[in-house]
């Protein structure tokens, strides 16, 4: 048998930390800690190893496809495969933000959604049969805070393609660039913008998934909650490990599962309707 492999990309610290030490402690098999910068990433591991955790540590930055390859590459040699993958890495500008925003469309859109993108796939030929994936979203992923309706119809398609959504995540970069993206049906934030392109990407993965001959690969979109991390600038009422909880139970689904999946998961393990909502509450 070979050895079970799980990876969290920006693992470092907030809800990704948190994932990782749930993993170490639940997940049967080698975890692999991963992080954009080396120290940071060493640091966290030391961390955990503190606790008696030991989780592995891989550079990753999710915005290089060069990283992306040789990290893959590794895992490939070493490993043969990924049974979990947590797609957790992603920014937000804070609200007093002073960069322009259409710099932070750019940048937020380039980290969260396209750096996802390539991300996939370089490493979902990895994924064995009875993989579990799990794009990290967020309340501020629910198709309903895109004010368009026609961005909304555009967005839960079931024929949707991953070139259509981008070019759709690439409007809305023009838009922001110019001025009239609120005019166009967007959002005043690029992190919503964002996140509604990771969670309708996960809906059209699983599609994927449903018709690859790789059996019982399952992905879901999780919202983990309004977390205290350093994201949120410390204000969310959530801890690390509550943040953590739905993401590492959509991790650990068991084999054959029926449901949850190409779903919407809230952060209290609820399935929610991304479509039509409503959703539970604001953590």
């Amino acid at each position: 048998m070979a050895t079970r492999v799980s990876v969290v990309t920006g693992g470092n610290k907030g809800i990704g930390y948190g994932i990782v030490k749930n993993l170490c402690e639940q997940f049967k098999g080698v975890v692999y800690l991963t992080a954009r910068d080396v120290n940071r990433g060493k640091a966290a591991v030391e961390s955990l190893n503190k606790l008696g955790l030991k989780p592995e540590f891989h550079q990753l930055d999710v915005e290089d496809e060069t990283s992306i390859q040789i990290f893959a590459n590794f895992i490939k040699e070493k490993h043969g495969g990924i049974d979990v993958l947590v797609n957790n890495a992603a920014i937000a500008f804070k609200q007093d933000a002073t960069d322009p925003f259409s710099y932070q469309a750019k940048v937020t859109l380039r980290v969260n959604y396209f750096a996802l993108v390539k991300l996939c796939e370089i490493l979902f030929p990895l994924l064995r049969p009875h993989a579990r994936v799990v794009n990290v979203s967020s309340s501020a992923g629910h198709l309903l805070r895109i004010p368009g309706e026609e961005w909304r119809k555009k967005f839960s398609d079931p024929k949707l393609t991953v070139e259509e959504l981008s070019n759709c995540m690439n409007s809305f970069v023009e838009a922001a660039t110019r001025g009239d993206h609120e005019q166009k049906g967007w959002p005043n934030s690029a992190y919503v913008v964002s996140k509604v392109g990771v969670s309708a990407l996960t809906r059209i993965q699983h599609q994927q998934f449903l018709n690859d001959p790789r059996e019982d690969i399952v992905i879901n979109h999780v919202h983990p909650g309004y977390v205290n991390t350093d994201m949120t600038s410390h204000k969310g009422p959530l801890t690390i490990e509550e943040g953590a909880d739905a993401p590492t139970y959509a991790a650990l689904l068991p084999e054959d599962i029926q449901s949850p999946k190409g779903d919407y998961i809230w952060c209290t393990r609820q399935i929610v309707d991304w479509v039509k909502g409503p959703t539970p509450s604001n953590i």
